[in-house]
């Protein structure tokens, strides 16, 4: 391969561009460049040739077709070492392209056909598609890596070039998906909240110690492009954050905020609440939180939707091991507190609002690569004005409370799950189990009377009058639950014989 000599460079992106383009010049090579990028070179004082200069054919139909001409794409693509493509150079006087910098517009900031890019893609190709004789950088972060190895050895190696194309097709790919999602959008679904096809382009954000166990391999991704929410958490102290720290922390903080705006505490082990409590301070939040299950709670991971304050922080000190505190802030000192008593908790510090909700769901099926399964998020629906009593008896306000506090917790709890709760508490949770009854017989037994007078929640329907008896036994005043079953006749009628009050969400909440 001859020895690198012209750069064509046409980014929107213009960090760090004049800098790369003055360690090109310096290393003697000719500066191609188009529009605001050629402008940006020249106001710098580095020669730069404007690309319609360069192919002798003006830019036209308002700036879509600049670099559409064979004096550039033969120059990318031509193959040094076939005969016949040098002899198709000379003859059409192409001079060959040595490296092409170029990358995109972002769609997704102003989607429209009009920012919809041609020419920047089709460079990138072809730049990429002949990496055997041309280097592509599409990354501003690659420039000095680049210059580097430019200056130490004149040229890019194989191995770079190879490194540098796929992550220029990573980069065009990338691009043509979120075109493609955006005209998935203007035309609508073919199922209801459900696209025909998913376009998933992927960058890894984060190495983590390891999965699930020590065994796997663990990381975190985001869609390329963007910047993920845990992107915007900051840590302060701890050491860094385990699969299982991202899993439980991302869970406690969506329950922590649908939980209403008083201050609340979410204590979360293995993606299950374990306690749950809001209050009239974070304090008594967290300490009612802790309460519900003390020996569930170690190691576990605490959010909250205010900010830690020291009365909050001493609670915590006096309290169990957290692997994760995850809140929107901490008072001054408050960090330097829980990091001297707390060493190996990781304190982490979240943007101050609810997480956005995603347009659907995604996961695996049976660990396979080539298929998932795909759903519309399970957030609640069903608002409380729109449940139906079904018993004689009807709840009082304070029960009212109880019941949609219970149903939001137990929204948030795999199933089968039984949630008893009272004055702002979850004080019995039983979750994941196999029958609804053994469910409400973990949830009784770690309540231990607490909820008496408060509400029981069930996220599916009583199948039978049983579970009915046992919440009664539990000492609640109120069953919330979806209803449907063809036994809700007997169940009512059992609830109307120990003469509590029960409300029907027509709403299911299975978790999984």
């Amino acid at each position: 391969m001859n020895e690198p000599r012209r750069a064509l460079i046409s980014v929107f992106d213009k960090t760090g561009v004049v800098g790369l383009a003055a360690g090109l010049a310096e290393l003697g090579w000719e500066l191609i460049a188009s529009g605001g990028t050629a402008r940006a070179i020249a106001a710098a004082g580095l020669p730069v040739v404007d690309a319609a200069d360069h192919t002798g054919s003006p830019t036209m139909l308002g700036h879509r077709v600049v670099t559409l001409h064979p004096r550039i794409h033969g120059g990318i693509l031509a193959d040094r070492d076939d005969p016949a493509h040098q002899a198709d150079l000379e003859a059409n006087s192409i001079d060959p392209i040595d490296l092409v910098v170029v990358n995109l517009y972002p769609f997704e900031a102003s989607p429209g056909i009009e920012t919809i890019d041609i020419g920047g893609p089709t460079m990138v190709r072809a730049a990429a598609k002949n990496h055997a004789h041309v280097g592509v950088v599409v990354d501003p972060d690659d420039y000095e890596a680049v210059l580097g190895e430019l200056r130490s050895v004149g040229r890019l190696s194989a191995a770079t070039r190879l490194r540098l194309a796929g992550k220029a097709f990573a980069h065009t790919a990338a691009y043509e998906a979120t075109i493609a999602g955006w005209f998935d959008a203007e035309s609508g679904p073919d199922e209801p909240g459900l696209p025909a096809v998913i376009r998933l382009e992927l960058e890894r954000a984060e190495t983590l110690r390891y999965g699930e166990n020590p065994h796997q391999q663990g990381a975190r991704y985001r869609a390329r492009g963007t910047s993920g929410f845990f992107d915007r958490v900051v840590q302060h102290g701890g050491p860094a954050p385990s699969y299982l720290n991202l899993m439980d922390a991302e869970a406690a903080w969506h329950l922590a905020h649908d939980l209403g705006d008083h201050p609340t505490a979410v204590i979360v082990k293995h993606a299950n609440p374990c306690g749950a409590a809001v209050a009239k301070d974070l304090a008594t939040a967290y300490s009612r939180a802790f309460d519900c299950d003390r020996r569930s709670a170690f190691g576990g991971v605490v959010a909250t939707n205010a900010l830690v304050d020291e009365a909050t922080a001493e609670a915590m000190v006096a309290a169990a091991q957290a692997d994760v505190v995850i809140a929107p802030g901490y008072a001054e000192g408050v960090i330097e507190r829980l990091a001297a008593r707390r060493a190996n908790t990781r304190l982490l510090e979240a943007p101050a609002n609810a997480p956005s909700i995603p347009a659907w769901e995604l996961r695996t099926l049976g660990g396979l690569a080539d298929e998932f399964l795909v759903q519309t998020p399970g957030r609640l629906e069903a608002e409380p004005a729109d449940w139906r009593l079904v018993t004689a008896r009807a709840p009082t306000e304070a029960e009212w409370s109880d019941a949609v506090f219970a149903w939001r917790v137990c929204a948030h709890t795999s199933s089968n799950a039984i949630v008893l709760a009272k004055d702002g508490t979850a004080w019995g949770i039983g979750a994941g189990q196999q029958n609804r009854v053994q469910a409400g017989e973990i949830a009784a037994a770690k309540a231990a009377g607490r909820a008496a007078g408060g509400a029981c929640a069930s996220d599916g329907f009583y199948p039978f009058a049983d579970g009915i008896h046992a919440a009664a036994d539990a000492g609640v005043a109120v069953v919330v639950q979806p209803g449907g079953s063809v036994n809700d006749a007997e169940v009512t009628a059992a609830a109307d014989k120990r003469g509590i009050a029960m409300l029907f969400t027509g709403e299911r909440q299975f978790r999984h």
